[in-house]
């Protein structure tokens, strides 16, 4: 059972993950988007995911265990999802949704957002539990791939792009 940081009333708790997805919990999340210039790395959910499966979404995501840091849960989910080491992601925006994502999941989720940037030789190997397949995207052509077909893409990734897209890449943007 994975705890994950959810808040109950104005408390901060360790709650199971499930739980706090069926419940609509507030909760801590990382995301993290690893980026090749203006080229993004997104994946696509694989088959055994809680929700949204096979849908395409950024990199990584995850919740931090109930006493993990969010930088350090975001270098974990790197390497367990996609086999990447050695990126260090720089913290670069926190953003608060609230979605229903399927089968009666709700992500209520106060996210620390992380950008990294490739490196000459990195390896990417997807454990195929979490990612069926990765791809290569630029960011501006991402955003509108998700405006023309929403439904292939997870709606974090959505909330993101639409409403937090200066934000999140404003370094990246010119």
């Amino acid at each position: 059972m994975t705890r994950i940081q959810a808040w109950v009333g104005d408390t901060l708790m360790p709650v199971d993950k499930n739980e706090a997805h069926a419940r609509g919990l507030r909760h801590r999340a990382v995301s993290i988007f690893v980026m090749d210039g203006d080229q993004l790395l997104i994946q696509k959910r694989a088959a055994g995911k809680d929700h949204s499966v096979g849908k395409w979404s950024n990199t990584c995501c995850s919740h931090p265990d109930w006493d993990e840091r969010p930088e350090h849960c975001a270098v974990r989910r790197l390497r367990e999802e996609l086999g990447i080491t050695g990126l260090y992601p720089a913290h670069a925006d926190r953003v608060e949704y609230r979605a229903d994502v399927e089968d009666g999941f709700i992500e209520h989720e106060v996210v620390e957002v992380y950008l990294a940037h490739f490196r000459p030789g990195l390896q990417i190997t997807p454990d195929p539990h979490e990612v069926s397949a990765t791809r290569w995207v630029g960011l501006y052509d991402l955003a509108a791939e998700v405006r023309r077909h929403p439904e292939r893409f997870s709606k974090w990734l959505r909330i993101y792009l639409a409403e937090h897209m200066d934000r999140i890449f404003s370094t990246l943007i010119c």
